[in-house]
């Protein structure tokens, strides 16, 4: 990335935000560093005391994530639906070599402007280099494991230079810092294939990644374990080489990787470092110092490089100190060496003798936690055209080191910046950057590239602006939530995206801005819906549907409902298959046992005694229920309809055959039985019980046995209740006599009558056998429901084997 690459598109006016100090008449600035070389253009419309400018074009940017197409939609919200074949991206190309050197090339972090500092030689690290090279080129992974200012960024450079022909895809450059193995992996696959606007699924990337062939030269690496195994058996044609600090993880302890560790230079190499710095020979009061500065930082090369500086810097106020009229030092030539604790903690007396630019981009980057913001924003937020230069200075004094694409305050400096009161007014530092980076991200012409490189120090000014609960700030981190999380999604970097909803998600509802609570839970819905959290999604999505309903946002809600009805769809897919029916057929049904239900009441089955019944074609379920009393409630409600609407069609039908039967019969039916009418047994339970009436129309009742007595002496032998029966063959109607357990004359097929296990104590007599059958059934004093002997039933009535008939009236 080159100096002028944040030249355009809102940054060419440095003082525009704030500060117009030294720009021109047309708006361009009259610093340097890619600060007005480009035409003239005209002065931008005035910005507001929110730090917003005026309302610009709404972005939308179509997406294709799986089998997902995204419309990021940074008003209403973004919307999601399966990707027609019309928007079907094409397959990732495999980049070319020039393009896989360009790409790395803008990957790099900028070039201060400013004189160019001289190169370090690499000291004392040629066996490690030459060990690093050889395993690399064997297809082996290593791990490099060294303090903090060890110099391993260094050694990584110049093993990645002599790497450059080993592979077919060649070097790779990554950044672990605050990276996941699944990030780090589509960072790879961005660099080897081309596909923009394009995010494959899980099952797609692992494909991807297997055909990759480089050399993974990974520096800040943040885990170990088992997630430093899933990320190299992901690539296992790739020969990985990881750098670590001591505190990170191990490795398992049945990892391929080889280990080489780094420490710090010995005392000879140290003095040539410190003597390449200031660019001439030490004196020997210089060279004491150093020496002692050796045993207190065990020769690691930052501190000898920050070191070299505050000699350079005694130097130049030898030389002339009214040059330097910012620095609190004495304006005497007899300018004495730092003390060894100020050696050994540099940072606060190297920034007292920079310019003032210089330390307030200091205190920006203690507000952001190290992160420095990129030095075309600098002039904006410090108010000087001039501010790009305290980079530089920066970069000169070793206080900051390259961290991917950008910078961050080097190791220790922090800590020793914050003991000097450099945190003061943190919160009021951050509060002004992330008033900056609101405007600056929802410009038009900010790339969600160049908004993913400035991604940690948005992040970090938007986090630090929540605790407070102070409303400017949470207006303000609403703000710029919603302008950088669409841009963090355009640009496919999703831990950023998520990030940023949640912490803006928690600010509006601190601030009770339900609206924006709506927008943020919609798009963490969107977005759990496209990594596969189902239930996640529907929680978001169903919290954001609620609040927009309340707030009658029809175009938000319905752009929820379609993205909750993708989860239903989803959810339904996933979930397990409706139980199936098998059919079996069996010799004898088993006894059912009676259902719990409001709806039926039936009669426990009573053991049957006769021929052997016919084989029963069963429809039962492959699972049985949980609970047997909510069997019924259990299954498909549309098959209870159909199953009952059967029950009831069969009982019409046999009410309709009984009336035919008994049309032909020589008496007609009348309401009361009389003598010389005859009844089957079979069609009436044994534990029937007749209603009370006159002795002179009912039979004798039961014995003490439970068997039925003989009919009257007036009823007519062998009368049947269907006249056209035939008797069984071998006997006559008037030599069989009607017993209890026998078969009905007239029963076709034979059926066996059920028996009573427990004799019922009298309490009526039982109807004479010459009683005609009833022209309808009537309910049951129980309120269950009727059915024809003999009927085969769901579970929404009796069954086979059970009667719940009325008694005959």
């Amino acid at each position: 990335m080159n100096n002028d690459s944040f030249g355009e598109g809102g940054f060419g006016d440095g003082g525009s935000f704030g500060n117009d100090a030294g720009s021109g008449s047309d708006g361009s600035s009259g610093g340097d560093g890619g600060f007005g070389n480009g035409p003239a253009r005209p002065p931008r419309d005035a910005i507001t005391p929110a730090g917003q400018s005026a309302p610009a074009q709404l972005r939308t940017v179509k997406l294709v994530s799986g089998d997902f197409l995204l419309t990021v939609n940074p008003l209403d919200g973004s919307e999601i639906e399966p990707c027609p074949p019309g928007e079907q991206p094409e397959r990732p190309a495999r980049r070319t070599a020039a393009e896989r050197v360009e790409l790395q090339r803008a990957a790099l972090p900028p070039v201060p402007p400013g004189p160019a500092s001289p190169r370090l030689p690499l000291l004392e690290r040629g066996e490690e280099r030459e060990r690093l090279v050889r395993l690399l080129g064997q297809g082996r992974s290593v791990r490099l494991t060294g303090p903090a200012g060890s110099g391993r960024s260094t050694l990584l450079d110049a093993v990645a230079e002599d790497c450059a022909d080993l592979a077919p895809d060649g070097v790779v450059r990554l950044n672990g810092r605050h990276r996941a193995p699944g990030e780090l992996l589509r960072d790879l696959f961005a660099v080897v294939f081309s596909a923009p606007r394009h995010r494959p699924d899980r099952n797609a990337l692992a494909g991807f990644i297997r055909d990759i062939g480089a050399v993974v030269v990974l520096d800040d690496l943040e885990f170990g374990g088992t997630a430093l195994d899933e990320l190299l058996d992901a690539a296992p044609e790739c020969a990985f080489l990881l750098a670590a600090t001591p505190d990170v993880p191990a490795p398992s302890a049945d990892s391929p990787l080889e280990e080489v560790f780094l420490g710090g230079l010995g005392p000879a190499t140290a003095l040539e470092l410190l003597s390449h710095i200031v660019e001439r020979p030490l004196t020997e009061e210089e060279t004491n110092w150093a020496g002692d500065l050796w045993f207190e930082s065990e020769g690691l090369p930052l501190r000898f490089v920050q070191a070299g500086a505050l000699v350079r810097q005694c130097d130049e106020l030898r030389g002339d100190p009214d040059e330097f009229a910012a620095f609190d030092a004495t304006r005497s030539r007899d300018v004495s060496l730092p003390t060894l604790a100020e050696g050994a903690a540099p940072a606060p007396l190297l920034a007292s003798r920079l310019s003032e630019s210089a330390r307030q981009t200091l205190r920006f980057a203690v507000a952001l936690g190290g992160e420095v913001p990129h030095q075309a924003h600098l002039p904006a937020l410090i108010g000087d055209t001039h501010a790009d230069a305290a980079l530089g200075e920066l970069m000169h004094c070793g206080l900051l080191s390259p961290v991917g694409t950008r910078y961050r305050l080097a190791a220790g400096v922090l800590a020793q910046l914050r003991e000097k009161g450099y945190d003061e007014d943190s919160v009021t530092h951050a509060h002004t950057a992330a008033q900056h980076y609101a405007w600056w991200s929802g410009h038009p012409s900010v790339t969600p590239e160049r908004a993913i490189a400035e991604a940690d120090a948005v992040l970090t000014s938007l986090s630090a602006l929540v605790p407070g609960r102070d409303a400017a700030h949470l207006g303000t981190a609403v703000l710029l939530a919603r302008s950088a999380a669409p841009v963090f999604a355009a640009g496919l970097h999703w831990n950023a995206w998520e990030r940023a909803l949640r912490v803006g998600s928690e600010a509006a509802r601190i601030a009770g801005k339900v609206a924006e609570e709506a927008y943020f839970h919609h798009e963490l819905g969107v977005l759990a819906l496209c990594t596969g959290n189902l239930g996640r999604a529907r929680a978001e999505l169903e919290a954001s549907i609620g609040m927009r309903g309340a707030l009658a946002d029809k175009r938000g809600t319905v752009a929820g409902r379609r993205a909750l009805a993708l989860v239903e769809d989803r959810t339904a897919g996933l979930a397990p298959k409706p139980e199936a029916l098998t059919i079996r057929t069996e010799g004898a049904a088993p006894p059912v046992p009676p259902l719990s239900s409001p709806f039926t009441t039936t009669t426990p089955q009573l053991p049957r005694t006769g021929p052997a019944q016919e084989p029963t074609t069963l429809i039962t379920a492959t699972a049985p229920p949980a609970r047997r009393d909510l069997a019924f409630l259990g299954g498909n409600r549309r098959n209870v309809v159909a199953a009952g609407a059967g029950a009831l069609l069969a009982v019409v039908l046999g009410t309709v055959v009984t009336l035919g039967a008994t049309s032909d019969k020589e008496d007609p039916p009348t309401d009361k039985v009389r003598n010389g009418q005859q009844t089957e047994d079979d069609d009436l339970p044994d534990d029937w019980d007749a209603p009370e009436g006159p002795a002179d129309d009912m039979s004798e009742g039961p014995d003490d046995k439970g068997a039925t007595k003989s009919p009257s002496s007036t009823a007519r032998p062998g009368a049947s209740t269907y006249p056209d029966a035939p008797p069984r063959p071998g006997t006559s109607p008037s030599s069989v006599p009607s017993e209890p357990g026998s078969p009905s004359e007239t029963e076709k097929p034979p059926r066996p009558t059920p028996t009573r296990s427990t004799p019922k104590p009298p309490s009526s007599p039982t109807p004479s056998e010459s009683e005609p059958p009833s022209q309808s059934p009537s309910p049951s004093p129980s309120g269950s429901e009727s059915t024809l002997p003999g009927e085969e039933t769901s579970a929404s009535g009796p069954t086979a084997t059970e009667s719940s008939s009325a008694p005959l009236m």
